[in-house]
């Protein structure tokens, strides 16, 4: 994504497939940005499991042991498994197609901040075609502890 003074980095992480998290800006994809947006969604909300592509960051033992010590089970897309992660690709273009792509921001602040919003509306206020025109949190917190939706309250 880029904004008038530079490029940043929107990682997301989805807690299941009904409420999704909001994202990390940075600059960089390094493993210190990983682990800290890994850090801030599980304390929203801890999920069943996590799947990420093989990056070196998804590898490594730090990222690998902050998931193990909350109790995460990890998987991790095959080679050519484009379709392993499919709702996190479909909830990116919709992050892009209803919010990042219509706003011209001035700074990664700006855009954390109206992409923070855009989140708080995508879980609380618009219905989903996919779960029968539910809202997430309400998909998400009349199931939660339910194996079926793959995701815990942390």
């Amino acid at each position: 994504m880029r904004t008038k003074d530079s490029r940043t980095v929107l990682r997301g992480l989805e807690s299941s497939n009904a409420l999704r998290l909001p994202g990390e800006l940075d600059q960089t994809l390094e493993l210190p940005f990983v682990l800290t947006a890994v850090q801030r969604a599980l304390g929203q909300a801890v999920p069943l499991i996590c799947n990420s592509d093989q990056g070196s960051h998804f590898t490594s033992p730090q990222y690998r042991e902050l998931l193990l010590a909350a109790d995460v089970q990890i998987s991790m897309d095959g080679r050519g498994r484009a379709l392993d992660n499919i709702f996190t690709e479909r909830l990116w273009r919709t992050v892009k197609y209803e919010e990042v792509y219509i706003h011209d921001y001035t700074s990664p602040r700006e855009a954390r901040q109206a992409l923070t919003c855009y989140f708080e509306f995508y879980n609380y206020e618009r219905p989903h075609q996919a779960l029968d025109y539910l809202i997430p949190a309400e998909m998400y917190f009349n199931t939660a502890g339910s194996a079926s939706v793959g995701a815990r309250r942390g």
